[in-house]
């Protein structure tokens, strides 16, 4: 399986022949693999290039094959090395496209056609309240807040019965961590037996409300969810606002479902919180993405770690990475 490092099978079929015969000569072992002796030591010269191959001090034109211990050790920590510098320039890459996209938010709001500002959380209230009524088929929302308060979810029953009264279909989407609440495990049993539906994942890319797969309202400022939103209308934008909602919605678990493990033992919030890791995000960071305290998403993090038998985060991730357990957008 040297293709992982760069070389092809015939390559990898010398390398196994100079393991086996070390001491043979070029031009026996250069038939054996059916190579002329120009093509072998071509090949010869791939393998000297990856420090499988090395020259003797007392004779620079002999070469001798470097133990598999050494010279496999040093291709792995070279691999973890560019993968470690790989994973730093995606971190630098998406930390640059947040930025243009609070920045594309912030433009003026007169540049932006089909859309409407709301500013404060009691315009936003409003409005909300406003387009609930009119809502005709269905109600799609993101919450990635992480578990509410009894009084809060008490106080949004009568307009969800109201909503659910008129057939509407809601479907709403909460972080994993609610699971671990009971009055937001109360609500979304109230809201079952009322025709609701809810999923949760491990976390969520924004807050969002879709109504009738014609209007949407998301807010500014990621991190202040309260200080602006806008209401978007426009076929385009919410065709790939549905789109991702109805992605992350077949990903999600029922509410009311026990979490499942999958073959490496690992929840969705853990691979969530893998992923958060390799990424370089603090215990600060992750706990706001995946709902829930510092203190519970260190806990969660030592749980991945002993999983992968890793003393440190950084080897966390590389470990992670080897195996292939982070999604191809992770490393």
């Amino acid at each position: 399986m040297l293709t992982t490092f760069g070389l092809d099978e015939i390559a990898e079929r010398v390398y196994r022949t100079l393991l086996l015969r070390p001491q043979g000569e070029i031009a026996d072992i250069a038939s054996t693999v059916g190579l002329t002796a120009d093509e072998f030591r071509a090949k010869l010269d791939q393998l000297s290039a990856l420090g499988l191959l090395r020259a003797p001090s007392d004779d620079p034109s002999a070469l001798q094959v470097v133990s598999p211990e050494v010279s496999f050790e040093a291709l792995l920590a070279r691999q973890q090395a560019e993968l470690a510098a790989q994973q730093q320039r995606i971190a630098e890459s998406r930390a640059f496209a947040q930025k243009m996209i609070v920045e594309y938010a912030n433009r003026p709001i007169a540049s932006r056609p089909g859309e409407q500002l709301l500013v404060g959380i009691d315009e936003i209230r409003a409005e909300i309240a406003r387009l609930t009524k009119g809502i005709t088929t269905e109600v799609m929302s993101f919450a990635p807040d992480g578990a509410q308060d009894a009084d809060t979810l008490e106080a949004s029953k009568p307009l969800d019965a109201e909503v659910l009264g008129r057939g509407v279909r809601m479907r709403t989407v909460y972080l994993d961590s609610i699971r671990n609440n009971p009055p937001s495990v109360a609500y979304a049993d109230w809201l079952a037996e009322a025709g609701g539906q809810i999923r949760t994942v491990a976390s969520l890319p924004i807050r969002m409300i879709i109504i009738d797969r014609s209007i949407a309202i998301i807010p500014v400022d990621g991190e202040d969810a309260g200080a602006s939103a806008v209401v978007l209308r426009g076929h385009g934008t919410l065709a790939a606002l549905c789109a991702l909602f109805d992605r992350v919605w077949e990903s999600g678990e029922p509410l009311g479902k026990a979490r499942t493990r999958d073959s490496r033992g690992l929840t969705a919030q853990e691979r969530e919180a893998l992923r958060l890791l390799s990424q370089g995000l603090t215990d600060e960071a992750i706990a706001k993405r995946l709902g829930v305290s510092p203190r519970t998403a260190r806990r969660i993090a030592a749980d991945v770690m002993e999983l992968l038998g890793a003393k440190s985060r950084f080897q966390a991730g590389l470990l992670a990475a080897h195996r292939g357990w982070l999604p191809a957008d992770a490393v």
